[in-house]
């Protein structure tokens, strides 16, 4: 009986034993795929440009012992987009893959200018001091929703990004408010023209996804103030308003962007990154600029929210 008895125990000990090994096993190798899995998921590059961050930290700390923060947004961009003044205008610095979000102080387009500006802005705001705030903040900004999955998911078309910023709570479209008329948009330029976008060229596969997000923004409603309805509205536009330049080229919406900054005798400014003066740049009054343009047609006016 003693002897059965203690077979049992030690049989009993073996399995649980061997019941521990096996649970333990199991437990790791989960563990081990888990990481496996966790290995192979893409997270957004982050590229910081040093001469960038140099910008960056002297504003930033301009900023802090000027107590930028106490200002309004609208006051505050006008703040951030002076300190860049004189920064050399230079295209395409966004397009490499695969696709991060570039932030670049030093090198600036029409649109990167108006994305940094607006993003340091609502970090000084937020008493966020680092340079991967702004880039989050850009992210934000930048990318469907505020996600960078690929090259598909940057707002290319302005429309685009007036649409998902104004949806996120960043700006508000008032065009409409100020006397603004539809605004008839039918973008395609980017699905039947890849051979102008060398990341379409590398991935074919991502020209059927641009065609669909085309269709979605086709079937939107903007608006816009033709050039020659905007000097009697002229007075109610505010420091830091966003302008959008429509456009006449076929398969596109608009054409630039920029900021508006009220002078000291009350003429509204353009300033802007601008590919002419190969800088940015204080320009003359909004209609004075739009006049001279003649594929711009009007101009759709965004608010920053406080």
């Amino acid at each position: 009986m003693d002897y059965l008895m203690t077979r049992e125990m030690m049989m009993n000990r073996y399995i649980f034993f061997l019941l521990i090994f096996f649970i333990g096993y199991n437990i790791i190798s989960c563990k081990n795929q888990d990481e496996k899995i966790d290995s192979n998921k893409t997270e957004p590059i982050i590229e910081i440009d040093d001469s960038s961050k140099i910008v960056f930290d002297s504003l930033l700390q301009k900023a802090k012992s000027e107590q930028w923060q106490n200002l309004k947004i609208n006051e505050l961009i006008s703040k951030i987009a002076f300190e860049l003044l004189g920064k050399p205008y230079v295209s395409y610095t966004l397009e490499k893959q695969p696709e991060r979000c570039i932030v670049n102080l030093t090198k600036l387009d029409c649109v990167t200018f108006v994305e940094a500006v607006l993003g340091m802005s609502r970090i000084i705001k937020q008493g966020k001091m680092d340079f991967t705030d702004l880039i989050n903040e850009v992210t934000l900004i930048r990318y469907r929703e505020g996600n960078l999955v690929d090259y598909t998911s940057r707002l290319h078309y302005s429309s685009d990004w007036i649409f998902d910023n104004e949806k996120k709570g960043i700006v508000k479209d008032i065009t409409k408010e100020l006397g603004g008329i539809i605004l008839p948009v039918n973008v395609y330029f980017m699905s039947k023209f890849p051979k102008y976008y060398k990341a379409l060229q590398v991935n074919p596969e991502f020209i059927p996804i641009i065609s669909e997000f085309e269709k979605e923004i086709n079937s939107r409603k903007y608006y816009f103030i033709p050039k020659d309805k905007i000097r009697p509205i002229e007075k109610k536009l505010q420091t830091g308003d966003i302008i959008v330049l429509t456009t006449n080229i076929s398969g596109m919406d608009y054409a630039h962007i920029g900021f508006v900054y009220v002078d000291e005798d009350g003429s509204r400014r353009l300033l802007h990154a601008s590919s002419v003066k190969k800088q940015v740049f204080l320009d003359r009054t909004i209609s004075e600029y739009i006049s001279r343009v003649k594929k711009q047609t009007g101009i759709t006016v965004l608010r920053v929210i406080e």
